[in-house]
């Protein structure tokens, strides 16, 4: 354990399970309080299951067992009170919020060309994936220009990046999520918030982590479950898939001072990937 982030008050979104965990035990281990938020229900037009109450409750026990205080909470980033309510609590419980991370996500609905995707499967992933973020970061930007102070860490993509064939949801919403990233760091510059992403490549689905969405991926084009990691790594310019804690540890320096001079700033974490 280190103390990298001591003192500070950490909102993680979609901190069920996946990369959201990996960031909330980081960041427990670097000493933070934490607000876990997840929606613990599944969403209508998403073709897998979302994480559980179970599973939120979960992570905040690992977190618990790191020395962190925790706070959870179910909300949906879809809905504006819920994030105000999000952020309403998190004040009430520990005074102020120092960090944002907007994890919450979805992969599906996807594996189709754009013109058989349909409305609501548009809409469902625009409003998790950059809605989400948006409400989120209203719901707290108020509050840290007022303190002059503050990191907001979006977790976006490679698809925030480039373009992958039949995907067309996912990859605009995430180049989108990228695209707020650097105007909401323009806009928070001058009140010394700031505002940056993370763009992770395949991430491994793990046990400890219970993610998921990696296989979701490959089901959405066909890949069995059992072949998904062999078939992922075969586009690694690295030959290995990226782990949900290296994600995390992006995330742990950019909600640390140590970056404080980094704002606006889109960080790939994939192995090399968008390198090539």
């Amino acid at each position: 354990m280190s103390d990298r982030l001591a003192g500070k008050v950490a909102v993680v979104t979609g901190a069920g399970r996946g990369i959201g965990r990996a960031v909330a035990t980081a960041f427990a281990a670097q000493q933070a309080a934490l607000v876990l938020v997840d929606i613990a229900a599944d969403i209508t037009g998403v073709p897998y299951p979302m994480a559980s109450t179970s599973q939120l409750d979960h992570t905040a026990r690992m977190c618990r067992e790191l020395g962190a205080p925790v706070l959870t909470a179910v909300a949906d980033v879809r809905a504006a009170q819920d994030a105000e309510r999000v952020a309403e609590q998190a004040v009430e419980r520990f005074g102020r919020i120092d960090v944002l991370v907007n994890n919450a996500g979805v992969a599906g609905p996807s594996g189709k060309i754009v013109h058989e995707v349909t409305e609501d499967e548009w809409a469902v992933m625009m409003d998790v994936n950059l809605g989400g973020p948006w409400r989120m970061t209203k719901a707290v930007g108020a509050a840290m220009a007022d303190r002059r102070g503050g990191s907001i860490v979006n977790i976006a993509s490679t698809a925030g990046l480039v373009g992958y064939r039949n995907f067309a949801a996912y990859v605009a919403s995430k180049h989108g999520l990228v695209g707020l990233t650097r105007a909401a760091a323009l806009d928070y510059a001058p009140y010394r918030v700031r505002v940056n992403a993370v763009c992770p490549g395949s991430v491994r689905d793990a046990e400890a982590t219970e993610g998921r969405m990696l296989a979701e991926i490959g089901r959405s084009i066909g890949i069995e479950p059992a072949d998904h990691e062999a078939a992922f790594i075969t586009q690694q310019p690295m030959n290995a898939l990226v782990e949900a804690e290296d994600v995390a540890a992006a995330a742990v320096w950019l909600a640390s001072d140590e970056s404080r001079r980094a704002t606006g700033s889109v960080i790939s974490v994939d192995g090399g990937y968008s390198a090539r």
